[in-house]
């Protein structure tokens, strides 16, 4: 097999929204290199899933693994070699610029300085609970052929992962945080209240955290912090609840079609609502049903 096969290389989207962009790659390229010249034309970030490459840039070099974050920063050039055994895997992040400065500058002001190169650094930290994490994001998006995705969960998740490893990056690498911004917390309470009642009144409606955010004249960066330092619960986890409990309700009330029940509160199907309901309160539905009915 040579070093470089044609097209070592593969993407695959599994997940694509206004916000963020996911792709898993797959290279196949053996050890030996460095390869021919690359170029960024956006500013990814990549979580290993698998495997190792190493990255050049004039007389430096980093190696990407599984413990590390790596970040391509737009219209950067580099080569690429791999010193260890065949292939690699990961997941390629990329973040709708506005909201990946959103991000960059609660932990670094000077970003509005260079808006379009937001990485000072090239690797950072990918502690055990963002690798868990970054796994079980994965197989969910693998699975959304199955099992549709929660639109709201999938941004929330995809972006939390990113805030995460970029402030360990800023963290290592001792850049200096951003000051307190503007906004009182009466503000940031009745903005994450205004999304409250956004939720409540559309449980059967496809909501994306976009949507939200408009709705209450925030980023959806800024709007999953507040939202979540406000009611102690991640926006996507609070959405699940009202719909879960509206159905509880509705059980013990008498409905009996439980397809219909679930996609009448957003549910994408019968097993999608059944498994949601089973680790909300540790029975089904026909459970809940059944015990309602006597």
């Amino acid at each position: 097999m040579p070093l470089y096969p044609e097209n070592p290389i593969s993407f695959r989207v599994l997940y694509d929204s206004p916000l963020v962009r996911v792709r898993d790659y797959r290279c196949r390229a053996c050890r030996g290199g460095p390869a021919a010249e690359e170029f960024s034309d956006q500013n990814d970030i990549v979580l290993m899933r698998h495997g190792a490459f190493a990255k050049h840039f004039g007389r430096r070099m980093v190696t990407a693994d599984v413990n590390q974050a790596v970040f391509f920063s737009k219209g950067s050039t580099y080569r690429v070699s791999h010193p260890g055994e065949c292939g690699d895997r990961g997941t390629v992040f990329v973040v709708a610029p506005h909201v990946l400065n959103d991000i960059v500058r609660e932990l670094d002001p000077t970003v509005d300085e260079r808006p379009e190169r937001p990485f000072p650094f090239v690797t950072g930290p990918c502690d055990t609970d963002v690798f868990w994490r970054h796994r079980e994001f994965m197989l969910r998006l693998e699975a959304a052929e199955s099992q549709p995705l929660e639109l709201l969960w999938a941004d929330a998740t995809a972006l939390q992962l990113i805030a995460d490893v970029l402030e360990a990056a800023f963290a290592r690498q001792e850049m200096p945080r951003k000051r307190r911004r503007n906004g009182t917390d009466a503000d940031h309470a009745g903005r994450a209240e205004a999304a409250k009642t956004y939720l409540a009144s559309r449980l059967g409606q496809r909501i994306t955290l976009d949507d939200v955010a408009r709705a209450v004249h925030t980023s959806p960066f800024h709007l999953c912090r507040i939202f979540q330092k406000h009611t102690g619960v991640p926006i996507h986890r609070y959405l699940a609840q009202l719909r879960l409990r509206a159905a509880l309700e509705r059980l013990q009330d008498g409905a009996n079609d439980l397809t219909a029940l679930a996609l009448d509160l957003g549910f994408s199907s019968h097993s999608h609502f059944t498994d949601a309901f089973r680790r909300e309160f540790g029975r089904t539905p026909s459970e809940t049903r059944k015990v309602a009915a006597k």
